[in-house]
């Protein structure tokens, strides 16, 4: 936010006023700039309020992105895990499912196999 005392240079040209009066006379002169004065005070009193919480609300995105990094490496090696988990149980289950296959083909060979080598 720029300091006030940079605008010091515009002063010493002629401004035109939107406020009612203030051209009449120098007393509502001074009024009104009191009045513009109070009414920038105002607004940097709003202004930096916002800030502050504009501030508040970055920390708060701040440690909530760091959190989420964190959470995604503990995601990554969970899913490391499981994708081990179910290549070893896969491992399992299909030497289990090629070995019952293997044993009923022995099985149909040796029951089904004689009778139809006899019979050929």
């Amino acid at each position: 936010m720029p300091p006030s005392h940079q605008y010091s240079h515009s002063q010493s040209l002629p401004r035109h006023s939107v406020l009612p009066g203030s051209t009449t006379a120098p007393s509502t002169m001074s009024g009104g700039a009191s009045s513009m004065s109070m009414a920038k005070t105002r607004q940097y009193t709003n202004l930096h309020n916002q800030l502050a919480q504009l501030n508040a609300n970055l920390r708060d995105t701040e440690n909530l992105l760091r959190m989420t990094a964190v959470q995604a490496e503990d995601m990554r090696f969970l899913g490391g895990y499981v994708g081990a988990l179910f290549m070893g149980s896969a491992k399992v289950l299909g030497e289990e499912g090629v070995k019952g296959e293997n044993v009923s083909e022995n099985e149909m060979q040796m029951q089904g196999g004689g009778g139809r080598e006899g019979g050929e």
